[in-house]
């Protein structure tokens, strides 16, 4: 993006990740109740959540395919990332007329295309960040694509509650296409182009992942995606049964999440700068397991919103610190590539987390799986010394 200014740069970035995360906030937090008012169990949600993630476990290939092809001599970003932004549209005027129990089939495959549409702008998105934006401002812009997201979640939870409720789910699915637009007059404002000979594919740069810092990160990032995912998907529901909310209620305390994401983010943005990687992880750990033990343990509602701004707060902290440590050990040469692995392991783990907590919850309850997963927390302990004990950069 040469000749663009940092405030052109971070907008189109922040704006990229809003129309992500309004698809995101949607799938992890609405489309339960969406599933649950049609009819279906939360077993068959959960398998429905997992065959719908596979996209962005495939989405190391259209990292490669990024990073290798420059598609119609228009770059190796942009067209992608248009063509993604597109399919994702099309797909959101198209969900109101499938019927999710009679054609659940059908309704799988749309949301299958749905997300390798984002996927496809989501690797690419990544990939022109490595190729833009220089180490030292790593943790500045996951701040904005993790902030820009949390606002599109913000944005969908507020408006979705209220259009679901008050309006019809046919709306809620025709506002989230609507959103979808809004970074199109950015993106086709990218010069993009063939990449320099110093930084063209070679398939010896994947050698990298065979390290044993970005083994460990790895690890890392597969131990938060698939708790913080995973109890986001029940969060609702829980509400739902255990204190009777409404579907603005839902909406209204996805918000209040939202919001702690978005200042999560900032907050995550600035530890990772400030007092590092090691100490900055920890203070994640912290954040997540007080969250998940003060929901577990919630008497009444109105508690509740502060543990959900709590487990928002943490969620924008611990995917900052992570995504800015993919950033901080991706490969110049294979950028998309390498960073869509990093990323595809954290959405295996997101879709078996959401599997393993539609199963919970119908074989023990919603405080157990809270409990557990607050615990599980601990197993990036023994992987840190590995991922942290030598400095190591790209």
């Amino acid at each position: 993006m040469q000749g663009k200014s940092k405030v052109f740069q971070y907008t189109l970035f922040g704006l990229l990740y809003f129309s992500q995360g309004t698809i995101l906030s949607y799938f992890t937090a609405l489309n339960a109740l969406y599933l649950l008012d049609k009819g279906l169990e939360m077993t068959k949600i959960g398998t429905f959540a997992l065959i719908a993630m596979i996209p962005f476990i495939l989405k190391i290939f259209l990292g490669m395919l990024s990073d290798k092809v420059n598609l119609f001599g228009k770059g190796h970003r942009k067209p992608y990332i248009l063509i993604g932004l597109f399919v994702q549209i099309a797909c959101l005027v198209a969900v109101p007329f499938i019927d999710p129990v009679q054609y659940y089939t059908g309704f799988v495959l749309l949301a299958f295309t749905l997300q390798l549409g984002m996927a496809l702008y989501d690797t690419c998105t990544d990939g022109l960040a490595l190729d833009t934006i220089p180490e030292e401002e790593q943790g500045r812009i996951q701040s904005f694509m993790v902030g820009g997201r949390a606002l599109g979640l913000i944005a969908t939870a507020t408006i979705v509650g209220l259009l679901a409720e008050f309006v019809s789910w046919n709306m809620v699915f025709w506002t989230l296409a609507i959103f979808t637009l809004f970074p199109i007059p950015l993106v086709l404002m990218v010069k993009d182009g063939a990449h320099a000979v110093d930084r063209q594919f070679d398939w010896k740069a994947f050698k990298a992942l065979g390290k044993r810092n970005v083994l460990a990160i790895s690890g890392i990032g597969f131990v938060i995606f698939f708790i913080i995912i995973g109890i986001q998907q029940i969060v609702n529901p829980y509400m739902q049964g255990r204190f009777g909310i409404s579907l603005t209620q839902a909406g209204t305390l996805t918000t209040v999440w939202g919001i702690g994401v978005l200042l999560g983010s900032i907050f995550g943005g600035r530890i990772y700068d400030k007092i590092g990687k090691p100490k900055a992880t920890l203070v994640g750990i912290a954040l997540s397991i007080f969250s998940l033990l003060g929901l577990a343990f919630t008497p009444q509602l109105w508690l509740a919103w502060v543990f959900m701004f709590i487990f928002g707060f943490s969620y924008g902290t611990y995917q900052t610190i992570f995504f800015a440590m993919a950033m901080n050990v991706t490969e110049t040469v294979i950028a998309a590539s390498m960073f869509s692995i990093l990323m595809a392991i954290t959405n295996l783990a997101q879709a078996v987390g959401m599997q393993v907590t539609g199963i919970l919850v119908d074989q023990q309850s919603y405080p157990f799986t809270f409990l557990l997963f607050a615990a599980l927390n601990l197993l990036i302990l023994p992987l840190m010394p590995a991922a942290f004990g030598k400095r190591k950069t790209a």
